[in-house]
């Protein structure tokens, strides 16, 4: 069973993404509450998955991400956003966001997103995606982005493009047949090599070197 916990200044979403978790096989929501709340809720409840408002009145969202990212055996958090509140991307992506969904995702989207955040993997809704590829890593130089990418073996790429679709080492492993050992070790060498510091960042690189697109083609 995954433990969900929903953060958000808005009742009315707190309370929309409740009902659509809790009818979820193999999903239980421990708790649904403003941002004040947060920290003292995840310690009392240990939840698997936060899902997060990046911004609220009573308390910033990023400061809240940072706190719980603190804790000892903290859990996977995700930041809930809308399409124009990209400038705190950056902000969230480096300290320890695991994905970003709008508060506007399909309620079908839901429990899998969750389902995949629980499994170690990332979620990033398409909007954010594209949002974040054309502001957060094309701040960097392309000829650093292509030098650092030809650093990767071939076995490296294979395994990134597969963060980039959101899977976790355990997904990874049986897709590729390997053990989530040697995954975890191409992981550890892909977050070397590209000079990131986590699995989204990982993900948004790939995106933007537009590696998926050659894994469709």
């Amino acid at each position: 069973m995954i433990r969900v916990l929903v953060v958000d200044d808005e009742a009315l979403i707190r309370t929309g993404f409740q009902r659509i978790l809790a009818a979820a096989d193999g999903i239980e929501v421990v708790g649904a509450v403003s941002g004040a709340e947060a920290l003292r809720t995840v310690r009392e409840q240990h939840p698997d998955v936060v899902l997060l408002d990046i911004r609220m009145p009573d308390v910033d969202g990023l400061t809240v991400l940072g706190d719980i990212r603190r804790l000892p055996d903290p859990p996977v958090v995700a930041m809930l956003t809308t399409f124009d509140m990209d400038e705190y991307v950056e902000t969230a992506l480096r300290s320890g966001a695991a994905g970003f969904l709008l508060k506007d995702t399909d309620p079908e989207a839901l429990p899998p997103a969750v389902q995949s955040l629980a499994r170690g993997g990332t979620v990033l809704s398409p909007k954010v995606t594209r949002t974040v590829v054309d502001g957060y890593l094309s701040a960097g130089p392309q000829e650093r982005s292509s030098k650092a990418l030809q650093r990767l073996t071939g076995r490296e790429r294979e395994v990134l493009v597969l963060i980039a679709e959101g899977l976790s080492n355990a997904d990874i492993a049986t897709r590729m047949h390997l053990s989530t050992g040697t995954v975890k070790d191409h992981v550890s060498a892909i977050l070397t090599k590209l000079e990131v510091s986590g699995r989204v960042q990982a993900a948004l690189f790939a995106q933007r070197a537009g590696l998926l697109t050659e894994g469709a083609g």
